[in-house]
């Protein structure tokens, strides 16, 4: 049996019409398992969230903790939060101001009436876990974010709780500290094994962390699945668009080759201008070679800042390429690469330029001519609902 299972949940708020924050959700998470409930704001993953809790009661649906039933609508089954035995991280921290670090870990300790020796050793051994336990003594106040956070994962923790929940818990952190309570928490959970639903809007902390991701979408899941899998092969255009795929280019069949949508106008109906508007037109049988089933008439191809490759405009791409001619909108250094915007045919697209070896590219400026291409299989492919239309490479969406 899993360790936990949601069954069927549904959450609506009033209004007129009433928002249906979770929709007919299922899950099941095994044990140990660390879950991540990725989306952007308004998807339905931290109503879910509260759900597990018990701060929020849903209209419809049954949550199962290990063999105990905690919520069933129908059953008329509701377990407050403290009989849930789940340990929480918020993303404020939520630490008492005018309790000792030592008491703000220990509180879900004395709401479980835990025996006050067995406690203090509880106390000692999550705050030595975390790292933080010379900071006992002091206050909230006098904690720096990153320590606050910490102190807020060992009272998740202490109380050994059967499920611990993150509510967005790095996203006060600024980049330095969000990177390296990351990398202690992963090596928590490695340690440790307890079983987590986390969740988050940043594509990288749901990579770093995640044994599968859950991408959700007006309150359902979109896609469950490992973050390779997510990474690599997304289900759908949204999906693609969420994980890193930002970059998008309408196509529409014409005749053997493919053109970029909404581009022909009255002076060149065929929308074959030049090469602004024709996708791969100094490589004829690059139409062919697209994945992409005869039978679409339009598709959206979706790739990674990572796979557009820019280079002089003069020059023409590698044979495996497909080539478009781009503008320079802006041109921003990065250390070792140069963040470009560039403007195809009326399309916004980022591009990632490596300095490495690459000189020219120091010099990018608005307004520049360039040359914008990407490989043939690092693009995945979306017919007009979004849906993949065709097998894809794994190994070249990663840059192997």
């Amino acid at each position: 049996m899993s360790h936990v299972r949601i069954e069927g949940l549904t959450k609506r708020f009033a209004g007129k019409p009433p928002a249906v924050a979770v929709d007919d959700l299922s899950l099941e998470i095994e044990r140990g398992e660390f879950i991540v409930l990725l989306g952007p704001s308004g998807c339905g993953k931290t109503t879910t969230l509260r759900c597990l809790a018990g701060l929020e009661t849903p209209d419809v649906g049954r949550i199962s903790l290990s063999d105990q039933t905690v919520l069933d609508i129908r059953g008329k089954v509701n377990l407050p939060p403290n009989k849930r035995r789940i340990g929480m991280v918020f993303q404020s921290y939520a630490l008492w101001p005018h309790m000792t670090v030592r008491r703000n870990i220990g509180y879900p300790l004395r709401t479980r009436r835990v025996p006050r020796e067995q406690a203090r050793g509880r106390i000692e051994e999550a705050a030595e876990l975390v790292e933080c336990s010379a900071l006992l003594d002091r206050y909230p106040a006098q904690l720096s974010g990153g320590q606050q956070q910490r102190v807020a994962l060992a009272r998740g923790l202490a109380a050994q709780p059967d499920l611990v929940l993150f509510d967005e818990p790095l996203s006060n952190l600024d980049a330095r500290l969000r990177d390296q309570v990351r990398a202690q928490l992963h090596e928590l959970h490695a340690r440790l094994g307890f079983t987590a639903v986390f969740v988050t809007h940043d594509q990288s902390e749901a990579l770093a962390l995640g044994d599968r991701l859950a991408i959700m979408k007006a309150g359902r899941i979109e896609q469950l699945d490992t973050p390779e899998r997510v990474f690599e092969e997304p289900a759908t255009e949204y999906v693609a668009g969420f994980i890193g795929m930002s970059n998008r280019l309408p196509l529409r069949r014409q005749g053997e080759g493919w053109v970029l949508a909404g581009q022909a106008d009255a002076d060149d109906p065929s929308g074959t201008a030049g090469a602004t508007g024709q996708l791969g037109a100094a490589s004829p049988t690059v139409a062919d070679e697209l994945p992409v089933p005869r039978s679409l008439g339009e598709v959206a191809a979706r790739l990674r800042p990572d796979d557009l490759q820019l280079c002089p405009a003069e020059e023409k791409p590698p044979a495996h390429g497909v080539g478009l001619p781009a503008e320079v909108v802006d041109a921003q250094f990065g250390g070792r690469h140069m963040d470009v915007v560039v403007s195809i045919a009326g399309s916004r697209l980022h591009a990632r330029a490596p300095l490495n070896g690459k000189p020219w590219a120091r010099g990018l400026a608005r307004g520049q001519r360039v040359t914008a291409w990407f490989a043939k299989d690092t693009a995945i492919y979306f017919d007009a609902d979004g849906v993949r239309t065709a097998a894809h490479t794994p190994a070249a969406a990663v840059g192997a």
